[in-house]
């Protein structure tokens, strides 16, 4: 595809599917991919959004959409998604993951590979969740993360999800590592806590890697560096 036929297709709508680097935000990569088309190709105004939040400490497959299709977010959202990662048991903290530091220690020597096969298939199927409150939820205009880190709780109320997998795939406590198939609206840093406590103990998401939304998968995804080499290809005369 010639420059102008790859600049007007970017215009009037392309689904791109990015791996997410550790440490961005979803909308680092969104602002990240719209600022380097705009400058790279010369696009003056380019519509531009993602389906589906990645935390920062997350990595994996995001979708980006432009043009018209960004009408199809919606629809991307609705997708089943596909995780894998590792919980850390016998601890605690506030966000559930690493974001904030340690705030409980809990036993782990009754643990048994048998035990947390069985915890996962009780946190398998139809649930209702309670989400963290250190998330994006909205209450009275302001996100549950913006109360929690000013040290106030707030009460979220549980959403109903779909767990249609939870597979362990690794057991060396204090490490699990896992393969989660779900609905939307699940968050993998609940199921760590619930995960935890099915066990009579604690646990935290230590890493997090989304895989699959729908059938877009992770694996061939663009990096923010070979997407940025793409588009200065097509930018070069000589090309």
């Amino acid at each position: 595809m010639q420059k102008n036929e790859q600049i007007q297709a970017f215009i009037e709508g392309e689904v791109l599917c990015f791996d997410k680097p550790l440490g961005w935000t979803s909308f680092d990569v969104v602002n990240k991919v719209r600022s380097m088309m705009r400058y790279v190709l010369g696009i003056k105004k380019l519509k531009t959004g993602h389906a589906g939040t990645l935390d920062p400490l997350a990595s994996g497959l995001l979708i980006i959409c432009t043009g018209k299709q960004t009408k199809s977010i919606e629809s991307f959202q609705e997708m089943e998604k596909e995780y894998t990662g590792t919980f850390l048991l016998g601890k605690t903290t506030p966000s559930f993951d690493l974001e904030t530091t340690v705030d409980g220690h809990f036993p782990t020597g009754h643990i048994t590979h048998e035990l947390a096969l069985q915890a996962a298939h009780k946190l398998s199927g139809h649930q209702e969740q309670i989400p963290p409150q250190f998330s994006a939820k909205k209450i009275e205009g302001e996100r549950a993360y913006e109360f929690a880190r000013r040290g106030e709780h707030t009460e979220l109320k549980a959403r109903k999800i779909v767990i249609s997998k939870f597979e362990i795939t690794r057991f060396e406590l204090p490490e699990i590592d896992f393969r989660v198939v779900c609905s939307k609206g699940t968050y993998i840093r609940s199921l760590a806590r619930d995960f935890g406590k099915e066990l009579h103990s604690g646990a935290h998401l230590k890493s997090l890697r989304r895989t699959r939304i729908g059938n877009f998968q992770a694996e061939g995804a663009w990096t923010i560096e070979a997407f940025e080499q793409h588009l200065q290809a097509l930018a070069d005369p000589k090309a």
